[in-house]
């Protein structure tokens, strides 16, 4: 199931790469792809985007076997950016655990909506806000709860640094009666630095407790990548490409995850 996820993606990456611009592009493309590259690092930019973000988790059980999410996860930023809209579209592959091939459940988990507010800054950028997980996942992708709570970013952006954090937490309010309590968190630290011409390296780990579990509450992760801003036809693209290793997870829980991303842009 994996290969037939990832494949696409990189043959995507691939043939957006045949339509970049020849080497003797003007300068100012370049400039212009090293302020969207500057702009995507920002999750609060005011850029409307549309990211399709894969997240393959390998090595769940005695198995061996790999999850797979792929994060449709439009933002829409408004009001000229003082507001600034994410949702999380999940669709998920989730196999037999049990075996060494087969798939227990696929199709979309929990939607995720986040709306920050974006005061006007000068040096360090932060918004803040709600977030509101809606139980479209059903008994098997998800919590079968509503869960809300708050949610915060703060960032800097210096040079060809980009510097931040991004984190909430949702409590479970409504839903079946007979689910688990959700009281979950994530921090998400990024780290990007512009190479030039729209190339870039970067670090973005998502962290993740669950306060309700006795034991094995956390799942950290450490890793980077690296993308580039290009053009496919006129419509710039950003092509990322990660890897991250958990370092603390619980007993049954992923070793790895490759990470990989195709980011439409409609700058403005």
């Amino acid at each position: 199931m994996s290969r037939r996820l990832i494949f696409p993606l990189v043959l995507l990456g691939l043939a957006v790469g045949d339509r970049l611009p020849a080497q003797e592009a003007l300068p100012e493309q370049g400039s212009e792809a090293t302020s969207l590259a500057e702009a995507v690092a920002n999750p609060i930019a005011d850029l409307i985007s549309l990211p399709l973000q894969l997240n393959n988790d390998l090595g769940y059980g005695e198995f061996d076997r790999s999850v797979n999410i792929l994060n449709i996860q439009p933002v829409v930023p408004l009001a000229g950016g003082r507001i600034v809209t994410r949702t999380i579209f999940p669709i998920v592959w989730i196999p037999d655990f049990g075996a060494e091939s087969g798939q227990f459940t696929s199709g979309l988990a929990d939607i995720v909506a986040t709306v920050f507010y974006v005061p006007e800054s000068d040096g360090i950028m932060w918004g803040v806000g709600p977030v509101l997980e809606i139980p479209t996942g059903g008994d098997k992708r998800g919590s079968e709860k509503w869960s809300a709570g708050p949610s915060g970013v703060v960032l800097s952006q210096s040079g060809p640094w980009t510097i931040g954090a991004l984190a909430n937490n949702v409590w479970s309010f409504a839903g079946d009666d007979d689910a688990a309590d959700v009281n979950r968190g994530l921090l998400q630290y990024f780290l990007t630095y512009q190479l030039g011409n729209g190339w870039y390296v970067n670090s973005a780990p998502i962290i993740t407790v669950d306060w309700e579990a006795e034991d094995d509450k956390w799942k950290v992760p450490f890793g980077g990548g690296g993308g580039k801003v290009l053009m496919l036809g006129k419509l710039p693209t950003n092509v990322q490409a990660g890897a991250y290793w958990y370092a603390v997870k619980p007993d049954f829980g992923p070793d790895w995850q490759i990470r990989l991303q195709v980011q439409f842009l409609f700058p403005t």
